[in-house]
């Protein structure tokens, strides 16, 4: 879907398509995710930083704005992606939108929230520029495991939010919210085979012990929020995953690399115990042996 040989530089945060295993899964999940509802609609996609995203929205929306504050990114999508006749890229602070009310059915703002102190005026303003009955979806970090129990500290961003701040920051604005906990898990997936599925069963097991549900603590949260009911169909859980399974050939690859170093670790802890005998024995006999006549 896009052109390899024009490249954004990957700074440590801002996501392009070229990096690889756990944070591409991440990324492209979450647009994948919100595409399902992108079909016939005018979409932003508000911090649209390096345009993958959008692009991929725009293969189902009618039309697509981009909108990123950085001149760099937006030149870049640009070029990269502008021969999309439904797509077009602006620069723009998404914590103050120049775009007129309700001109959006679907807006989406991944990663976004937690990189700006104007986080009020962010949701205030996809409030305004989304249609009554238009859909937002907005993801961010949950501070608690991403951060708390990590310990891990992003210096790119601003303000972490916890379950409720999230929860509390989109209230005022949007009465209805279903909340999405996202994140990578080891899992073995039975599907069928005779059609497409259309239920999950899902099971956790803690200490050998099974229990129903995905009893796992987000790494992020994704929010899909709506000013009326919502009168679509949401998933109860959305699985993502590509078919080449670079998550998983990347870390058979470290097992492998691993064994072969372990292996290669006892030969050579066997060498030096063998070295070592054979240092032993050729060692002349302690004086005080040769003094009593001992060997």
């Amino acid at each position: 879907m896009s052109d390899t040989k024009a490249m954004l530089d990957f700074t440590g945060e801002r996501f392009t398509p070229e990096c690889v295993r756990e944070i591409w899964y991440e990324h492209w999940h979450r647009y994948v995710f919100a595409r399902a509802f992108a079909r016939g609609k005018r979409v932003l996609d508000a911090a649209c930083g390096e345009g993958y995203g959008s692009a991929l929205l725009a293969t189902t929306a009618d039309s697509v704005l981009g909108v990123d504050i950085s001149e760099a990114a937006v030149a870049h999508a640009r070029a990269r992606y502008g021969d999309r006749a439904n797509l077009r890229f602006e620069r723009g602070d998404c914590t103050a939108l120049e775009l007129p009310a309700a001109s959006f059915d679907l807006i989406v703002s991944f990663e976004t929230l937690e990189h700006v102190e104007a986080q009020q005026a962010l949701i205030a303003g996809f409030a305004r520029t989304l249609a009554d009955d238009g859909l937002l979806f907005v993801s961010s970090p949950d501070k608690r495991t991403y951060s708390d129990v990590s310990g891990f500290r992003n210096e790119f961003h601003v303000r972490e939010l916890y379950r409720e701040e999230l929860l509390g920051l989109l209230a005022p604005h949007f009465p209805h919210v279903r909340l999405y906990g996202q994140k990578l898990l080891f899992q073995s997936a039975i599907w069928a085979l005779d059609g497409e599925p259309q239920t999950a069963a899902t099971s956790t097991a803690t200490a050998d012990e099974p229990h129903s549900g995905l009893g796992y603590d987000p790494m992020y949260f994704i929010a899909v929020c709506s000013k009326r009911p919502l009168r679509v169909e949401l998933p109860g859980v959305a699985l993502f995953g590509d078919s080449e399974e670079s998550v998983y050939r990347h870390y058979n690859g470290e097992v492998r690399r691993n064994m072969a170093a372990g292996a290669r670790l006892a030969e050579l802890e066997a060498e030096l115990a063998r070295l070592r005998r054979s240092a032993l024995r050729g060692q002349p006999s302690p004086w005080w042996k040769r003094l009593f006549g001992g060997r």
